[in-house]
């Protein structure tokens, strides 16, 4: 075999092996350069975003979130957890009470009597708003129907012990109105906020009880005795 031949073959074949070495190694270069690059760890949500997979909200830091920062309302303490507040109890109960009706002011036709409450308890108490009231006969049976509030402006009255405050009583005088009437024996009032009643001897004669002008009107507590 010719020798010079022989060593052609042998360099032809080392370069086709070099070549296609060469092209390989292009080959996996840019295999590499397009594949997704892997990293260690996992995925932090981006600042502020507090989601969790399942969709609930997560805080961080073991930190509450402030509501009124999120469009919520911020809880403030109660008064009584701070001390302030009004002191409850304060109010006038019907068996601290005195009840007595006032002399008649009448005036252009109208009858006007003051009704009293006295506190005859040994503490300061209040009295806020409307008496309730009801004439009635010897029987206990009412005599018309109850009196109906007129404006006015409710103001809170503070009773030391042995102090008054009084509500007005009017009602048109029967003579003038032609009402239908009748003479109750007594007069029951209620103490604002209060369901028990006092009793009293009507001292005023005839009322109406039905018929034209009938109404009788009350009007909120104020301080004094109405004299």
């Amino acid at each position: 075999m010719d020798p010079f031949l022989t060593a052609r073959r042998v360099v032809s074949a080392l370069g086709a092996v070099a070549a296609l070495t060469l092209l390989t190694a292009c080959g996996n270069d840019q295999g590499t350069a397009g594949a997704p690059q892997k990293l260690p760890g996992t995925a932090q949500p981006a600042s502020g975003d507090q989601s969790t997979g399942d969709g609930t909200a997560t805080s961080r830091g073991g930190t509450s979130a402030d509501p009124a920062a999120s469009g919520g309302t911020r809880t403030t303490p109660s008064a009584a957890a701070t001390g302030g507040g009004t002191t409850s109890g304060t109010r006038c109960h019907t068996s601290a009470l005195r009840a007595s009706v006032g002399a008649n002011n009448p005036g252009a036709g109208q009858e006007n009597f003051p009704l009293v409450l006295t506190n005859r308890s040994g503490r300061t108490c209040t009295i806020d708003g409307y008496p309730g009231a009801a004439f009635v006969d010897a029987s206990g049976k009412q005599l018309g129907p109850d009196p109906k509030r007129s404006s006015g402006s409710p103001t809170k009255v503070t009773l030391a012990p042995g102090r008054s405050a009084w509500a007005g009583l009017t009602f048109s005088n029967p003579e003038v109105s032609g009402a239908r009437t009748a003479t109750p024996a007594a007069l029951l009032i209620t103490p604002p906020d209060e369901k028990a009643s006092l009793k009293v001897t009507w001292p005023g004669g005839a009322v109406p009880v039905s018929g034209n002008s009938s109404s009788v009107f009350l009007t909120p507590f104020q301080p004094g005795t109405g004299a």
